[in-house]
C-alpha cells in the first residue's frame, strides 16, 4: 500500500505533466492484454505522447484548477490517460485510429484541446487535419516551387541572348540596313547596263543608212 507521501509524490508528478501538456486524451479498457497495452503505449511514444493508467480520485485532485477540470466526469471506471506537449493532431490521429481498431478492448472517454473538452466526433474530425510536420512540408514545397520558377526566369534571360548571338554568328537573322542599301544599289547598276546598248544603237547610223546617204550624195553630183 502506497505511503502518503508516495501518493502526493504521484499526484504531483500528474498535475505537473499535465499542466505543461497541450492536449490529453482519456480512455478506458476491459480485457487488457500485456500485448495490446505495450502496442498502445508504443504508438503513443511513436507520436511524441505520453501514457498512463491512473486511479480516478487521484486524476480527479491533479486536474482540479487545471484546463483539464472540466474531464472530470468522465474519470471513472478503468482510466487511461495519454498527453502530449507537442502536436494535438499526432495524438488525436494515433489514439481514435486504435481506439477504432481495437473497439473490443478500448473505449474512448474523452479529449481535452487546448482546454476544450471534445468527444470522439470532434477528436476525429481534429485526426483529419494535416499534422504541423505535414503543414510545415507542403509550405517548404510551394516556396520551393517558386523559387524554382524565379530561378528558371532568370536563367532564360542570358540563355536566350545566347540563342541570338548564335543565329547572328550564323548569318540566321535579318540583313543590317547596309546590305539592303548596297543591294539595291547593284540592282540599279543592272538595269543602266540593261539601258546602255539600247541608247548606243539609236545614236549609230546603221548600214543601210549609210548606203542610201551615199546614192543621194552620187545623183547630185
Amino acid at each position: 500500500m502506497k505511503t502518503r507521501e508516495r501518493k502526493q509524490t504521484d499526484l504531483n508528478a500528474i498535475t505537473e505533466r499535465l499542466n505543461n501538456s497541450k492536449s490529453a486524451m482519456i480512455v478506458g479498457f476491459s480485457k487488457l492484454t500485456v500485448n495490446k497495452d505495450q502496442e498502445f503505449r508504443n504508438q503513443l511514444r511513436d507520436a511524441g505522447a505520453e501514457y498512463q493508467v491512473v486511479k480516478n480520485t487521484l486524476a480527479r485532485i491533479a486536474v482540479k484548477g487545471t484546463p483539464y477540470e472540466g474531464a472530470s466526469e468522465y474519470l471513472k471506471g478503468v482510466t487511461g490517460i495519454a498527453w502530449t506537449e507537442n502536436d494535438a493532431v499526432v495524438l488525436s490521429k494515433t489514439v481514435s485510429k486504435f481506439v477504432k481498431d481495437n473497439a473490443d478492448i478500448y473505449t474512448f472517454k474523452a479529449g481535452i484541446v487546448e482546454g476544450r473538452v471534445v468527444d470522439l466526433k470532434q477528436v476525429e474530425a481534429i485526426a483529419s487535419l494535416p499534422s504541423k510536420e505535414e503543414l510545415i512540408s507542403k509550405l517548404m514545397f510551394v516556396i520551393n516551387a517558386q523559387a524554382q520558377r524565379i530561378v528558371t526566369v532568370i536563367n532564360a534571360v542570358p540563355r536566350n541572348l545566347a540563342v541570338v548571338i548564335k543565329q547572328i554568328g550564323e548569318g540566321k537573322t535579318d540583313a543590317p540596313a547596309e546590305q539592303n542599301a548596297e543591294a539595291k544599289e547593284e540592282q540599279v547598276e543592272a538595269v543602266s547596263q540593261e539601258t546602255a546598248p539600247a541608247v548606243e544603237t539609236e545614236a549609230a547610223p546603221s548600214a543601210e543608212q549609210e548606203t542610201a546617204t551615199e546614192a543621194v550624195a552620187e545623183q547630185s553630183e
